[in-house]
């Protein structure tokens, strides 16, 4: 019997060892032991596949591997330290000295850093695409676009992109189509359905879903990822046993989480549609969405995020967070644990209005990444807040 993806996601174990346990065991080790000599120069010539080292490979980032896989349903993957590393880890594999990347404009930001001030250090060029004119990024393919970069939604303003348009224009071009797929999780929106060779995500948010630990996963084609694995190998960016055994517990939890955030963001909307001190909300199953009618197609559910744009600007959106009792302010997004943040004067401060604009940060932008704490407590919360800007 065949087992759908959400079910692989919490049945997909390790093999058992003798001790017949129930729950994954730790594979706490750097290296692993060969009974011969023979044994050992087979598996370094790739004639046997056994494990040699944990930086290559490891039961517990394996277990955590084959369940994302499963679940964005494609045919590889590795399993990085971080998100930023995964998105490293594809650039450096894939972009030579002299290659081009096109990317949509809206990203996060150490993705950004990575290609604006050291791209050009290593003679890689680059352009961004403006999500709201699909046309626009005919032009800006050249003969050297080797991979094309979206995220989508798009952290922090949410917008969305049209996979199934992206999938058929970089399948037109024959140019490697990546895609972050952290906002989303596959629980609710799976790129390889539309033509994404590669998919990656940040664990650290909504798959930990805690707080706890840092990850990151590149998953896809196995060509593509087979050559990935060549370069994080030998580079050394590889998760930690002990973190790729937590996220791997959690994912047997995303989909009933994922529904609750989903659950309470939907309801968090509600209760702000309207607001007197607030000039708009967007979330990506709100009809009010630019972009609405696409993301009811390629998403499940609108997720866990909500943002909106409070009246005052930069200031009204600092007195918002000092007004707040119970939401965390961190950089951080995808916790059981209610979180706020601005943008404006924190992670993106640095961008001047015009490129702020560009990627749908206002002044008075709020992110809430929204918990699973009782809804009625995560309202009153917002409210009474927004209510002393």
């Amino acid at each position: 019997m065949t087992q759908l993806p959400k079910t692989q996601a919490i049945r997909i174990q390790t093999r058992q060892t003798n001790e017949k346990e129930h729950s994954t065991p730790l594979f706490l080790t750097s290296s692993f032991r060969f009974d011969n000599a023979e044994e050992m120069s087979q598996t370094f010539a790739g004639d046997l596949d056994n494990n040699i080292y944990s930086r290559f490979e490891n039961p517990n980032a394996q277990e955590f591997i084959d369940k994302m896989c499963a679940l964005e349903e494609v045919e590889a993957g590795f399993a990085t330290a971080s998100g930023m590393s995964s998105v490293f880890g594809c650039f450096m594999t894939f972009l030579n000295a002299g290659d081009h990347l096109l990317s949509c404009r809206s990203i996060f930001g150490s993705t950004h850093t990575v290609i604006t001030k050291f791209f050009p250090r290593w003679n890689i060029e680059y352009s961004y695409a403006d999500i709201n004119d699909p046309e626009s990024w005919e032009s800006q393919v050249r003969p050297n676009t080797k991979m094309i970069f979206i995220e989508t939604p798009t952290n922090p303003g949410l917008d969305i992109i049209d996979l199934e348009w992206i999938g058929n224009f970089a399948k037109k071009h024959n140019i490697i189509l990546l895609v972050d797929n952290c906002f989303a999780t596959p629980i609710l929106q799976k790129p390889a359905r539309y033509g994404a060779d590669l998919i990656l995500h940040s664990a650290t948010k909504w798959i930990d879903g805690q707080g706890r630990v840092l990850g990151g996963v590149v998953v896809g084609k196995k060509e593509l990822i087979d050559q990935i694995f060549v370069f994080c190998k030998n580079t050394g960016p590889s998760i930690s046993p002990f973190n790729a055994w937590l996220l791997s517990k959690s994912l047997e939890t995303l989909d009933v989480r994922l529904q609750r955030h989903c659950d309470n963001a939907e309801a968090l909307v509600k209760a702000l549609d309207g607001h007197p001190k607030l000039n708009n909300i967007r979330y990506p199953f709100h009809p009010s969405h630019p972009m609405y009618e696409v993301a009811k197609k390629q998403m499940a559910r609108g997720g866990g995020l909500v943002t909106f744009d409070i009246k005052g600007g930069l200031e009204s959106g600092k007195r918002f967070l000092n007004n707040l009792k119970m939401l965390t302010l961190t950089s951080n997004l995808g916790d059981t644990r209610s979180i706020a943040s601005h943008p404006a004067s924190t992670t993106h401060a640095k961008l001047t209005d015009e490129e702020k604009a560009s990627v749908s940060i206002t002044p008075g932008l709020i992110r809430i990444s929204v918990g699973l704490e009782d809804i009625e407590d995560i309202k009153a919360d917002i409210l009474q807040a927004l209510e002393k800007c």
